[in-house]
């Protein structure tokens, strides 16, 4: 049994409950069979209906010139000599063009890499290179980022243009159908295959996850159910497409349900605009990690215009955890629900979810019941736990990948008799809501007492004045490890210091548990993702 004082918080909150159909027990997810059919449905059903807005003048795209810009890059694709089952590299902003590259190239049956843009040179190619790609689809990058570092393989420029009319052209320059020779995973890849995703972490970490359509479809379908989404709802992108949380929750739930998605003029996320893209694309609903809800919640006094003028039914949390004194505060300001998601690229992003209100009750603490995958906590020896006993959380189900690319031995370790192996701690309770306590790669080991940072970054940023914390191991020469503690304060609250919260850790953690060493800093490192930057934070700090 946890040995911590965990406490559910069932809450039941006022909010609208109309959802995108009105009958909730006739909804029907979107049917389609990957990422090549995506959008069939709605330019049959829909053709005039917003795909979504682009550039900085908020420009509408339809379905159907949307679906006219995807067939054209297929038909371009189609003459180059590439085949189906390629693989080949998307390094692009939060444009139209990531939309119209990924669906044109999946559409002429190529596997497509998504690639942080950002990237160094160096890594860029370790990445282009481990996948196998045969040539590069480049967009233009995000506001104030740097070109693109020149990669390896061929890089074929593509732009979408559109016009004060509102028609739409693209341009693709592929240079001649001559492709380099194969190299990488490609032999690893079919034409059953729609993406190849990079798990977050540097690159000598991070995994290459193969996703087939069917993947795909059943992820988009699970995503769509569990927030009855449908063509009344918009959103606006604020997570990065090269990863699978912003790829799947915000772009394709959203074009496969035949809703809209704004795309900020940047190209990536801005909380100076973010309202204002609210506004413009009649959003009712977004999701994001939780340090851009905390950044949000910091600027509501100011830039939030009000729940009627910006009437959302759901907001989504997924990436790290919730801090859940920040879930309240967000759900008090917007007068929405705000819903804890549990999900990886390994399971084409989501595992579970809190559901809406008319589906159930808000755990905050929890991270929601299933989506569509069978769920396990077991023990050390792979036995289920009881309801409300930790252990590691096993996934299975048709959105989990296969395996890892070119990683025999990841493989066999993660996914040794059909079923995910997560390495994340956590439990069930009588319900089926999962909780998530820690990573089993981050427990510290003090004096054989076995803690959970992330437990004790939970209590430490429920303290008053505290923003984010960093819990981290310092070696030790008698215990093994100490408990080291960075915190962030808010701007109201700089005048906490260490001991007044230490104080507030003494009165609700075990000795054992109390950070040994606490210091207040002006920011903690996040991933791409938005996550807390572990390996940085030790860089930085566990020394």
């Amino acid at each position: 049994m946890l040995d911590q004082n965990w406490r559910e918080e069932v809450v039941i909150i006022a909010v609208p409950t109309a959802a995108s159909v009105s009958d909730a027990n006739r909804y029907r997810p979107p049917a389609l069979t990957g990422l090549a059919d995506l959008l069939d449905r709605q330019v049959r059903d829909h053709p005039h209906a917003r795909a979504l807005v682009v550039t900085e003048a908020r420009a509408h795209l339809s379905y159907h010139a949307l679906a006219a810009l995807v067939e054209d890059v297929t038909g371009r694709l189609g003459g180059t000599g590439l085949r189906r089952g390629d693989a080949i590299g998307l390094v692009c902003a939060n444009t139209a063009e990531f939309v119209v590259a990924l669906l044109g190239a999946t559409r002429a049956g190529l596997v497509v890499a998504p690639i942080d843009p950002t990237l160094p040179a160096s890594q860029m190619s370790a990445r282009i290179g481990a996948v196998g790609a045969r040539a590069i689809l480049l967009g233009p990058p995000a506001a104030g980022d740097a070109p693109v570092a020149q990669a390896d393989v061929p890089s074929w420029n593509l732009r979408v243009d559109i016009s004060p009319a509102g028609t739409a052209t693209v341009e693709l320059e592929t240079g001649g159908p001559v492709v380099p020779p194969v190299r990488g995973a490609r032999h690893d890849l079919s034409a059953d295959d729609a993406l190849v995703l990079f798990t977050a972490g540097t690159t000598d970490q991070a995994k290459m996850v193969p996703l087939t359509h069917a993947n795909v479809a059943a992820s988009v379908r699970d995503i769509c159910a569990t927030y009855e989404l449908g063509p009344d709802d918009a959103t606006v992108a604020v997570m990065p497409f090269f990863h699978s949380h912003g790829l799947f929750a915000a772009l394709l739930a959203s074009l496969a349900s035949g809703g809209c998605v704004l795309l900020p003029g940047q190209g990536r996320f801005s909380a100076d605009t973010f309202w204002d893209d609210m506004r413009a694309a009649a959003a009712t609903w977004f999701t994001a990690v939780p340090a851009v809800h905390e950044t949000l919640l910091d600027r509501s006094a100011v830039e939030y215009p009000g729940p009627q003028v910006v009437p959302v039914k759901f907001v989504r949390s997924c990436g790290a955890p919730l801090n859940t004194a920040t879930q309240r505060a967000l759900e008090r300001t917007l007068g929405a629900p705000l819903l804890s998601v549990y999900g990886m690229t390994e399971s084409a992003h989501q595992v579970t979810s809190e559901p809406l209100p008319q589906q159930g009750p808000l755990k905050h603490g929890s991270v929601g019941r299933s989506t569509g995958v069978d769920l396990r906590v077991v023990d050390d020896h792979g036995h289920p736990c009881p309801p409300g006993t930790q252990g590691e959380v096993w996934v299975h189900g048709p959105t989990v990948t296969r395996g890892y690319l070119a990683d025999p031995g990841g493989t066999a370790q993660s996914f040794p008799d059909g079923w995910f192996h997560t390495a994340d701690l956590g439990f069930l309770d009588e319900d089926g809501y999962l909780f998530l306590t820690g990573r089993i790669a981050s427990l510290i080991n003090r004096g054989g007492e076995k803690i959970s940072p992330e437990y004790v970054e939970d209590i430490l940023a429920g303290c008053p004045g505290v923003a984010e914390a960093a819990v981290f191991a310092i070696p030790d020469a008698v215990h093994g490890h100490r408990v080291g503690a960075a915190v962030v304060v808010e701007r109201e609250g700089e005048g906490v210091g260490p001991e007044q919260i230490l104080q507030y850790c003494r009165q609700r953690l075990s000795a054992f548990e109390v950070p040994d060493r606490l210091e207040v800093v002006a920011a903690l490192p996040h991933t791409a993702e938005g996550g807390l930057d572990r390996r940085a934070v030790d860089a930085l700090y566990a020394h």
